[in-house]
């Protein structure tokens, strides 16, 4: 069966260097077979490096940008406003992805395009305006140097409208920190990978989108009546109420409890002053009010306001879990509002805050233990909660001054300065770690070192089942749960929409396939689209093998195998290095790769054929 509807089956490309915009019609065939988000751009980055044998600078102008959301998108779906930037990555130098919520995909399809691939450079710094049809590329040197917000507010002054959805870099963008991220909505970000240095490299401050078409769907009243049962299910589960309270802060004293909070650098899974930072100190003295990305009845953002003290006046949407926990125990901070502080610097200045805290962590474990110098710091000493040492940390990174200009190159770039360092910092294929704590279960531990993107809690989150169920669980176990998860979890961006209402929620996977087929006419199973994802993860792992990458890069920190978690519910937990690479030998059976982790020829020729133009 064909593809019917769900599409505008429409691809814009931009090169940036000629000045040139040219809107291409898309197959059936490759809309089937990647059906939208990372697929889309999986396949179109694994074309484009075919072409230039696999020769690529990642902050280069031969470097492909992709932005794509999925076909549900915008539609009466949960949470259905999310849209994939997928590039090669400046941070690992291999296949990246990441996703960004609010309405910015929601307004790429409502301008007509199911993709938006970009590639060159602008002579000079700019804006690229898509406005419906029409395409311009805007020189705006007058943007060099402005924060993410104030970079917006300036484009819409210039537009002379606010009815524009704006995707912007910060500073970091700008200097090209190696994990800068991508700003749209205020404070929703393409946060991981460095997708704000790949738009920085490409002399472009923002990506400005304006549409006003109705978005194609098959069977309208089959899929309201669909999303109805849906919306029902989350206004009556238990936990709803407290998601809207909330959001992911609740998972602080959760993780705390349980000893997977990264604190002090990871030396520990548990934080004893957790009460200052957590959700509820946040509605107690800061939350103001709520936000949501398209149609998510959750609305687990919260609106955050510093009334007092050295940070006051601080405004921010956030910080949901991972920003609170790598800004806040992960480097010491107790203060909830110095936490605020770190949030909105990240969010303004265009930073990964994940990437952040934990590269800030380790350099003040590094000065601890004698491996950095004072001179190293640029003679300003540093120590767990010394907050304001580390917002000038931060500010330097953004600005590449000092110590700074090392940091914004990333795990990697510090190991390369300073081995010893490699210690310290907690990576996978040079991505710093998501914040648990992967020695308290081996399948989370399995899941960062198999990421096709790096360490990464959004490919497969593992740790809370193990955790709670897995005293009795076998490798084999394990393996199907992370294959599962980087099968489902991934199939998300595909489509275009939040996992959190089914990771925290529980709504059945089996809605989605019932989303999909209302949309597109076409009648899929789950089974068919979660093989669909998986088609697209070896081909992820294809490129990763052919850019270099083998078996010893699916490897764990020094830490997850030598230092054991120190106090609380998991001390003295690490894993096992012979165990885990019978964990890794197991996965690769079950995912049919052979023993270095290659998928077999028949892949790659499978994904040759399919031409994504129609």
């Amino acid at each position: 069966m064909t593809i019917k509807s769900g599409y505008f089956k429409t691809s814009l490309h931009a090169d940036l260097t000629a000045g040139q915009f040219q809107r291409r019609r898309l197959s059936d065939e490759f809309l089937d077979q990647y059906i939208g988000g990372r697929g889309f751009g999986a396949k179109l980055v694994w074309d484009h490096l075919v072409r230039h044998d696999f020769q690529i600078d990642p902050l280069g102008p031969e470097n492909l940008l992709v932005l794509a959301p999925g076909p549900l998108t915008g539609a009466y779906v949960p949470s259905s406003g999310k849209c994939s930037f997928v590039s090669i990555s400046p941070q690992t130098g291999v296949y990246g992805d990441s996703s960004i919520g609010g309405t910015l995909g929601v307004e790429l399809r409502q301008a007509g395009l199911d993709l938006l691939a970009i590639e060159g450079r602008a002579p000079q710094l700019s804006v690229l305006w898509i406005d419906d049809g029409q395409t311009t590329l805007l020189p705006m040197p007058e943007l060099a140097g402005k924060t993410s917000l104030d970079a917006e507010g300036l484009i819409k002054e210039r537009l002379g409208t606010h009815e524009v959805k704006v995707a912007v870099v910060g500073i970091a963008g700008e200097n090209r920190v190696r994990f800068a991220s991508v700003n749209a909505d205020w404070s929703r970000n393409a946060g991981r990978v460095g997708m704000g240095a790949v738009l920085g490299s490409k002399n472009l401050k923002a990506i400005v989108v304006r549409g006003t078409r109705d978005l194609p769907v098959y069977d309208l009243p089959g899929l309201v009546q669909e999303a109805d049962k849906a919306f029902a299910y989350m206004r009556n589960h238990k936990y709803f109420k407290m998601w809207q309270r909330e959001g992911l802060m609740m998972v602080m004293d959760y993780a705390s409890g349980a000893g997977i909070l990264p604190t002090h650098n990871f030396k520990d899974g548990t934080f004893p002053r957790v009460g200052q930072i957590n959700g509820e100190t946040m509605l107690n003295g800061y939350k103001i009010g709520d936000s949501a990305c398209f149609a998510c009845a959750m609305s687990c953002g919260n609106i955050c306001l510093v009334k007092a003290g050295r940070y006051v006046g601080t405004v921010t949407e956030g910080p949901e879990y991972e920003s609170c926990a790598m800004l806040g125990s992960n480097i010491g901070i107790d203060n909830y509002a110095a936490v605020l502080h770190c949030n909105q610097l990240c969010d303004e200045l265009g930073m990964d805050s994940i990437s952040t805290g934990s590269l800030v962590a380790a350099v003040i474990e590094g000065y601890e233990n004698g491996m950095l110098s004072l001179a190293d710091l640029d003679g300003q000493p540093i120590s767990w909660g010394d907050d304001v040492a580390i917002v000038e940390l931060i500010h330097k990174i953004a600005r590449r001054q000092g110590i700074g200009d090392t940091l914004a190159d990333g795990a990697l770039g510090v190991i390369r300065r300073w081995p010893e360092m490699s210690k310290l910092i907690l990576h996978v294929k040079g991505l710093e770690q998501s914040a648990y704590d992967s020695r308290a279960a081996s399948s989370m531990a399995l899941a960062y070192a198999t990421s096709d993107i790096g360490a990464h809690h959004a490919r497969a989150w593992t740790i809370a089942k193990e955790v709670e169920q897995g005293s009795n669980w076998t490798d084999e176990d394990r393996v199907k749960l992370v294959i599962y998860h980087q099968s489902l979890r991934p199939l998300f961006d595909m489509l275009g929409v939040c996992r959190l209402p089914w990771i925290e929620l529980g709504l059945n996977e089996q809605h989605y396939a019932r989303f999909y087929s209302a949309v597109t006419g076409k009648e899929s199973t789950l089974d068919e689209l979660l093989e669909k994802s998986n088609h697209v993860y070896s081909l992820t792992r294809l490129i990763n093998n052919r850019l270099g990458l083998s078996r010893k890069d699916d490897s764990l920190p020094f830490k997850v195998h030598a230092c054991p978690i120190q106090t609380g519910a998991t001390a003295g937990k690490v894993i096992d290095r012979e165990k885990f690479e019978g964990l890794l030998d197991l996965y690769y059976q079950r995912r049919g790769w052979d023993a270095d982790g290659n998928p077999n020829a028949e892949v790659e020729e499978s994904h040759s054929q399919c031409v994504p133009t129609a």
